[in-house]
């Protein structure tokens, strides 16, 4: 079973390098200073000289101060437990300023790494942090890939106090972000199918140790609920008993995820994302509907989880398929053939392709299948997502 993969956060952040970029105003104001001081030496007049030495004094004052602003700032960022193609999410950096007299002004935090998984690279602005205290910074991402993401790299920048110079520190500081595939809108009339065909089906027997329904009498155990004690059939017979009683299962579908591609081509990559996120759509308003689900893929090996219900379970059903790879070995046949052993009576088989299949008889007699797609009508109208989810 895939551990929940959220954030992973190394050793403290390290220092690498600093650099130093003249901006266009800079070269500006350098070429006047040059231009300053040959008037100065040409003519000998005493106020072009002083004029420049102001103006040497200014560079002077910039290069000081930016490089003061950026002594002694820990960057510590902060990340969700997981993230959700197409959502919104908040980035925030906790930037401490461990100097003991002068503040930092005006200083941007950029990322290096993942800049292709969100809509736009993550950047951050501080107006202001005094000596000795820590502001925290957000920042609004979307993002636009799923999987593992690793953040590592990130740039600490200002231009204080005149924009001449921009001067900057480049830090590592390694966290993860785990972001689950888009997760759409659910066509209520497909749960209710599920809910319908093992109502229609064949029923799950009540089981012993629920609180639904009266199941039996058993003798009284130590540490048991003294509310279960059955008074009068423990007074005819002398011997201490309680009420045994029922769990009724929820209904159960297993969620076949094909993630095929026969072609490298753009469009066929876009129809595995889409099946994906169809996978992961339907598993969560599933489970938030009551019903058990369970997962079967191939992912470099074959993971099955079988069919439950709960948060740890949904985030174990996301995780994985997060982290599904694209594989170019095992087509759905060979999925359900592998995993029709671990499909257990009583459960709705739900493959999703993104192909267009149709279930052989032999499968069908095997119990419930029900078979979604982005190429059939079934599948793109049972599934609304967002405008802005861009599955290539």
């Amino acid at each position: 079973m895939p551990k929940d993969k959220t954030i992973t956060t190394s050793d403290p952040p390290v220092r690498l390098r600093r650099s130093l970029d003249v901006s266009l105003q800079g070269f500006f104001f350098f070429a006047l200073t040059l231009f300053m001081a040959a008037a100065a030496i040409n003519s000998q007049a005493n106020l072009l000289f002083g004029v420049f030495g102001l103006m040497i004094g200014v560079m002077l004052v910039s290069l000081s101060i930016s490089r003061l602003v950026l002594m002694k700032l820990l960057v510590v960022r902060g990340l969700p437990d997981h993230a959700v193609v197409g959502r919104r999410m908040t980035l925030t950096y906790e930037i401490t300023n461990q100097k003991r007299f002068w503040p930092s002004l005006s200083v941007t935090v950029t990322e290096l790494n993942e800049t292709d998984a969100f809509t736009r690279q993550p950047v951050a602005y501080m107006l202001h942090v005094a000596p000795g205290t820590t502001a925290v910074v957000p920042t609004d991402l979307i993002p636009q890939r799923r999987g593992l993401h690793v953040f590592e790299r990130c740039q600490i920048s200002t231009s204080f106090p005149f924009g001449f110079v921009k001067r900057s520190a480049l830090r590592i500081q390694k966290d993860t972000l785990l972001v689950y595939p888009s997760i759409g809108q659910v066509d209520p009339k497909l749960l209710l199918r599920f809910t319908a065909a093992e109502k229609s089906g064949a029923m799950l027997r009540p089981r012993r140790g629920g609180t639904d329904e009266f199941y039996g009498v058993k003798e009284y155990r130590s540490g048991e609920n003294p509310r279960l004690i059955h008074w009068k059939r423990s007074a005819r017979t002398g011997v201490l008993v309680s009420k045994e009683m029922t769990l009724v299962s929820p209904p159960r579908i297993m969620l076949f995820v094909d993630a095929h591609q026969k072609e490298q081509t753009t469009e066929e990559h876009a129809r595995v994302e889409q099946t994906i996120a169809m996978a992961g759509s339907l598993a969560s308003h599933a489970l938030e509907a009551g019903l058990m689900v369970g997962l079967y893929v191939w992912s470099d090996e074959w993971i099955h989880l079988p069919p439950n219900r709960g948060k740890r379970h949904c985030r174990d059903l996301m995780a994985a398929l997060a982290t599904l790879p694209v594989n170019i070995t095992h087509n759905a046949q060979r999925l359900l053939q592998q995993g029709s052993e671990s499909l257990k009576s009583g459960t709705t088989a739900v493959l999703l392709t993104p192909l267009e299949w149709e279930a052989s008889r032999a499968e069908q007699a095997r119990g419930n299948l029900v078979v979604l797609s982005p190429l059939t009508p079934l599948g793109r109208s049972a599934f609304q997502f967002d405008s802005e989810v861009n599955f290539s």
